[in-house]
């Protein structure tokens, strides 16, 4: 027990602090009280003099306040108690409510005392709860509104798939309209070019050859042979021509409708460059000729002998065709162990480098050569046929200089 002085200042102190006070000594046995302590635990100062301090504590948290002084009284710091963790005060009328302590060491006349700082957080603990109901009430709002807001973006998204697809549906639909529209007029322009290049291919030979005809009827005497002779020349010429226009329109359909069938088999390159040689004869003009650059009499290759032969024939007549009268065309013939190769080079008009990327085109005709007979046909048809037989063809040409035209199939078709 304090004495009378030392208390009075005691008291005297603690009824100025608003919170509740409790001095307990070192065996837990309260030895003051201030009036706010009287207020919150609802005891007159009196009766909790010299009683433990275990009268304010509930039942079932006093295992866990013993142990809390038993190491404050080891350390004798300053210390809070209740910070992270939920303390309970017993109220004379047995209500349990929350509180939070301060613990305070002194030492008075050698013995040892704590004061014990209460503060009754009730109406705290309320306000946080509703504070956590509040919060719990709005996150369950921001989720469902987000749920919402997710649904929403999904469907829009969902809509935007769907008009994403039904544009390009659109666009696919306009697109494939333009390639038939585009196809349908190509068709139309080819049609109309194929039209014309008949009608003037056919025209010009048939022409001649009517009139070699009717010339013939006049020259019905012996000594007049030599002019028989020519206009009957005249007449095989333009006959081979509409030969070969024929086998043309023909190997185009049958390629287009992939009914071709090769035939392979093995053969003399010579002896298809002689065949093809000796028809180009009735083709030359004035002092034209063709020379054979390399001996090849033992080259030979598994092919399609027509192919090739037609192959060489548009080449070759293409070459005299379209080079002036006395001039040399050349053949040079070269085999290695897979590929055969051969050239034929002309002193020719040249193809104009503008027009050079379209020479394999169907119908296509350099400008400087629109006025000489021909239809355009024979390059595309070669190109597609090598092409078949694992060959292919290239050309280098100057315009004015001439051009040589490179053949290259396999030795062995497979």
């Amino acid at each position: 027990m304090f004495n009378t002085p030392e208390k009075i200042v005691f008291e005297t102190l603690f009824e100025a602090i608003s919170e509740a006070v409790v001095v307990v000594d070192e065996f837990q046995k309260i030895r003051i009280v201030n009036s706010s302590f009287e207020k919150i635990y609802g005891y007159d100062k009196d009766e909790l003099l010299e009683k433990s301090l275990e009268i304010l504590i509930p039942e079932k948290y006093k295992k866990r306040y013993i142990s809390y002084f038993k190491s404050f009284f080891s350390y004798q710091k300053k210390r809070k108690m209740g910070q992270g963790d939920d303390l309970y005060a017993l109220h004379k009328n047995k209500n349990i409510f929350p509180i939070e302590m301060g613990l305070n060491p002194f030492e008075m006349q050698g013995e040892l005392y704590v004061m014990i700082l209460i503060v009754d957080i009730t109406a705290r603990k309320q306000k946080n709860l509703e504070i956590l109901r509040l919060n719990t009430k709005l996150e369950n709002i921001v989720k469902e509104r987000t749920r919402r807001l997710s649904d929403t973006v999904e469907k829009l998204e969902k809509m935007n798939q769907q008009l994403d697809e039904e544009n390009k549906k659109r666009i696919d639909a306009e697109n494939k309209a333009k390639i038939t529209l585009k196809k349908e007029r190509d068709l139309n322009e080819l049609k109309t070019k194929f039209l014309s290049m008949v009608s003037h291919e056919f025209k010009t030979p048939l022409t001649g050859i009517s009139i070699s005809t009717m010339l013939l009827q006049k020259y019905s005497l012996t000594e007049q042979q030599k002019k028989r002779e020519k206009y009957i020349s005249i007449i095989n010429s333009k006959v081979h021509y509409l030969n070969n226009i024929l086998n043309n329109f023909l190997s185009i359909e049958k390629l287009e409708k992939k009914e071709i069938r090769y035939d392979i088999t093995t053969f003399h390159i010579k002896s298809v460059i002689d065949e093809v040689v000796n028809g180009a004869n009735l083709l030359f003009k004035e002092g034209q000729e063709i020379v054979c650059t390399s001996n090849f009499d033992d080259i030979s290759v598994s092919q399609d002998q027509k192919i090739v032969e037609l192959t060489l024939s548009n080449l070759i007549g293409n070459a005299i065709k379209y080079s002036s009268e006395n001039t040399t065309i050349f053949i040079a013939v070269a085999q290695d162990d897979k590929n055969t190769t051969i050239r034929i080079i002309d002193k020719g008009f040249g193809i104009p480098k503008k027009d050079q990327k379209n020479i394999f085109k169907r119908y296509f005709r350099a400008e400087n050569v629109l006025l000489i007979e021909g239809t355009g046909i024979g390059l595309n048809i070669v190109k597609k046929h090598l092409k078949n037989l694992g060959g292919k063809i290239d050309f280098k040409s100057e315009q004015n200089v001439g051009t040589t035209f490179t053949v290259t199939i396999p030795n062995k078709f497979s």
